[in-house]
């Protein structure tokens, strides 16, 4: 085994990592900084409303209140009748968090399981199970008296709303802060505030048989870091690289935004260029696909993100039959991708910083130029 490759790699190569977090060339937390943001522009605004108006407005499709990431982490009946009885005691409640979307939607940030428990409770779903309170225990909300209906109805909710014009790196710190549910992945995050067409595409393209097949299935689909890689072929398919600044959160959500904007046919072709790299990747590479290894090397080495950026993107613009012909020619280019200090630099430390995505594109580029010359699709 070649121990330069070894070493510029941080890891035994022959060591078995089927963990399905564990993935390199990820960035660490300093896109999460709060460094440099205009301290008087984050744009939060404080509003007062009764239930009664939040239920209606959710009733007319005005709060996004399924976000998929929260859909495993119910609240049990028990504490959903907590909630009810706080009310009906008049305790006060936290706060909400909220952030405005593009079309003036409300994606609830921080109280979702609150809310949930009210309209359930309101709409009959849910009867009360408080066995220290003969008054109200297996009572619904049409059990209760008229004056305990007006108490649940007029409880007044004090809700903080992020203006859909808050930068997108700024509205994903602050999601991160002030949620107090299960802790979310920045992919959550994303998949809430960005919620359409574009979401939609990121989990049926992970959820298709090349695209676990050529990932080894390593990637956790629980915290969406399958549907993160998705969105990183496509943030680096479609957008310029010469506008990325330095921030992958806000070059992932660009690249939502720009989706659901996007024509269906533009998804299509999107979707088919996706497939198409999958499959020659897997193709010439096989289970060694999108992870550092070398020749003849035997059991497999973690996911490592960044070489997914430049392969997928890369042999998303050749035609199956040419890639397979010319398999050997790409596979012997690769291994000397390996042996790059520079490369492999690239790839492993600062991932995120431009200067290194714009290195290891342009040397991966001259790999797909020495291998396929000049062609085009």
């Amino acid at each position: 085994m070649n121990a330069d490759f070894e070493k510029a790699a941080g890891k035994d190569p022959t060591k078995q990592t089927d963990d399905a977090e564990e993935i390199e060339g990820l960035s660490d937390k300093a896109d999460a900084s709060w460094k440099g943001y205009p301290i008087d522009t984050l744009l939060i605004r404080n509003e007062s409303r009764t239930v009664h108006d939040v239920l209606r407005r959710i009733g007319q499709g005005n709060y996004i209140m399924d976000p998929e990431f929260q859909r495993d982490f119910i609240w049990p009946g028990d504490k959903q009748s907590k909630l009810i009885e706080s009310v009906l005691m008049r305790i006060p409640l936290p706060v909400f968090y909220l952030a405005e979307d593009d079309q003036g939607r409300m994606v609830v940030v921080d109280g979702l399981q609150r809310l949930l428990t009210f309209k359930r409770f309101v709409d009959g779903e849910l009867c009360l199970s408080l066995p220290g309170q003969d008054e109200l225990h297996n009572k619904g909300f049409d059990d209760l008296s008229p004056k305990l209906q007006n108490r649940v109805e007029d409880c007044n909710l004090i809700f903080y709303i992020m203006d859909a014009k808050v930068p997108d790196r700024a509205r994903l710190d602050i999601f991160e802060r002030v949620n107090g549910g299960v802790p979310l992945t920045r992919q959550q995050m994303r998949n809430s505030l960005y919620m359409g067409e574009a979401t939609r595409f990121l989990k049926t393209e992970a959820r298709t048989d090349i695209f676990l097949d050529a990932t080894g299935r390593s990637l956790n689909t629980k915290t969406m870091r399958d549907r993160e890689f998705v969105n990183r072929f496509c943030a680096f398919q479609f957008l310029d690289l010469d506008e990325y600044k330095g921030n992958m959160d806000d070059f992932l959500a660009r690249a939502l935004r720009e989706m659901n904007a996007m024509q269906p046919g533009n998804l299509s072709r999107l979707s088919n260029e996706f497939r198409r790299s999958l499959t020659n990747n897997y193709a010439v590479f096989g289970r060694h696909a999108f992870r550092k290894h070398y020749e003849r090397q035997g059991r497999r080495s973690v996911l490592n993100a960044s070489l997914w950026d430049v392969m997928s993107t890369g042999l998303s613009r050749y035609p199956k039959h040419l890639v397979e012909s010319r398999a050997e020619m790409l596979r012997k280019g690769f291994y000397q991708l390996m042996a790059d200090a520079d490369f492999m630099d690239s790839i492993t430390y600062g991932t995120n910083g431009a200067l290194k995505i714009r290195s290891r594109f342009q040397i991966a580029d001259g790999l797909f130029q020495e291998v396929f010359g000049a062609y085009s699709d």
